[in-house]
């Protein structure tokens, strides 16, 4: 099932008229449209596979850039339904839209205002697949988009896309685009994918490695890997949509990722291109698991200053450490890598269920997808992590006992979370004791031993 759609004005207004070309938006989707060999007449179909937050943001974005051009690009949504929104959520998203003027207006124009109003009611149970077509994402409830195509049927929104984003979170990608690959079987012509998510696995066959959302993709679907992309950068997307400054990197082919890094750029959201692919993404999930950490020190120790940094300036140090066994050129990656995870201990949503957990109000039993908020994605990458770097193949040598050790063992922030988070052994405080441990070594320690030693595995990122 297909949502309707309407058009976003220059002065801000929805309306079903025609709107005027701005910004060069026209003359980008062309150059793209050329670059893909479209005919005249022949639609730019892309679709957002997903539904999360940053999935609804990015499709919302580009509706809102080039939606206007009815003629010559459509974009639609993907997500899964039957998902019920609860009464809670139903009373809150009431109070979002009577708080603003202009989705009031525009609900009631729609003759859509009234569902709401029997949802705060409890007459009336909403869907989130229904909401999304009003602009209204379920784990973003407080930020208000404006309406998307949205589409149930995953056959239907993929057969004949063009340009693909992956918008599902990394422990979900792989089943989504194994069906999907069925789906593309029969066709002649080759997608672009742009994963969004943010995630690992570790396969220990035939040698230890890191499995990264694009290479479950390439499995999957049997895209080359000149197709698939990986964009991300350290960004809120509640905050992206409203037009916070922000920039990312899109990563991949010389081929795609240039035009694509053109055809993103906006002057509130500026995409730079790179070419290191699946070390970004790696990146981008190893940020999480240490993000969940932060929140833990935060609640347990009221917000310190003190007790914060101090855990910053040991985790940084495990995260440059592993970078050292993951590139030949960890230097490069030191700025995008401390600015994600400095946005997401702020405001991620990985820090925030560190500091419910600490709380206790979440429990690890809820698992890791939390209604609101979506998948918590560091959880399956502290896993991820601790598994691969325990293994005695991968052995560094300590710096103390002067013998061969496993990597993990000279992260001792990953190994505690993996204790708290996975194996269930010791609550939130044991972070704390983490940290005071008067054992623990000064973190610069850390990062002068993988300066001074050839640690890098290549055959950890699957290289030869």
């Amino acid at each position: 099932m297909v949502g309707s759609i309407e058009v976003k004005s220059g002065n801000g207004v929805y309306s079903n008229g025609s709107v005027h070309n701005h910004n060069g938006l026209e003359e980008k989707l062309d150059e793209l449209r050329q670059i893909l060999g479209k005919a005249n007449g022949d639609l730019l179909r892309i679709v957002c596979v997903g539904a999360g937050a940053w999935g609804s943001v990015f499709a919302a974005l580009l509706q809102d850039s080039y939606g206007q051009f009815r003629d010559k690009v459509q974009i639609r949504i993907w997500r899964r339904s039957g998902r019920a929104v609860d009464r809670s959520t139903a009373e809150h998203l009431f109070e979002v839209i009577n708080s603003r003027e202009d989705v009031l207006r525009r609900l009631i124009r729609r003759c859509a205002y009234l569902k709401y109003v029997e949802a705060r009611l409890g007459d009336r149970t909403l869907y989130a697949d229904e909401i999304l077509k009003d602009g209204f994402c379920l784990n973003m409830i407080d930020t208000p988009f404006c309406p998307l195509k949205v589409v149930t049927n995953l056959q239907e929104a993929v057969w004949d896309a063009d340009l693909v984003i992956n918008g599902l979170p990394s422990t979900e990608t792989r089943e989504v685009f194994k069906e999907i690959g069925k789906y593309w079987k029969e066709r002649l012509t080759v997608p672009i994918i742009i994963s969004l998510a943010k995630g690992i696995e570790a396969e220990l066959d035939p040698v230890p490695h890191i499995i990264t959302p694009t290479q479950m993709i390439n499995r999957a679907t049997g895209i080359p890997v000149e197709n698939i992309l990986y964009l991300g950068g350290p960004n809120i997307a509640s905050e992206i949509y409203n037009k916070e400054y922000a920039n990312a990197r899109i990563c991949g082919s010389e081929k795609w990722r240039k035009p694509l890094a053109k055809f993103l750029r906006q002057p509130h959201f500026i995409v730079w291109d790179n070419s290191d692919l699946v070390t970004h993404e790696v990146m981008g999930g190893l940020k999480n698991v240490y993000a969940i950490g932060a929140g833990m020190v935060a609640a347990l120790t009221n917000e310190s200053a003190t007790s914060k940094s101090v855990y910053f300036a040991h985790c940084t140090s495990e995260m440059i450490f592993i970078t050292y066994l993951l590139t030949e050129e960890p230097e490069r990656l030191a700025g995008p890598l401390l600015a994600d995870t400095y946005v997401t201990l702020l405001k991620g949503r990985n820090a925030w269920y560190g500091q419910m957990i600490a709380k206790g109000e979440l429990s690890l039993d809820m698992g890791d997808s939390i209604s609101g908020k979506g998948t918590i994605q560091g959880v399956s990458a502290v896993g991820a992590f601790y598994e691969l770097l325990s293994q005695s193949s991968l052995n560094v040598l300590h710096p103390g006992d002067n013998k061969p050790v496993a990597p993990v063992e000279l992260c001792p922030i990953l190994k505690t979370l993996y204790k708290i988070l996975i194996k269930r052994e010791q609550g939130p405080m044991a972070i704390l004791q983490a940290l005071r441990d008067e054992n623990l070594n000064d973190p610069r320690d850390r990062i002068e031993i993988a300066q001074s030693h050839a640690f890098y595995r290549p055959s950890l990122l699957g290289q030869p």
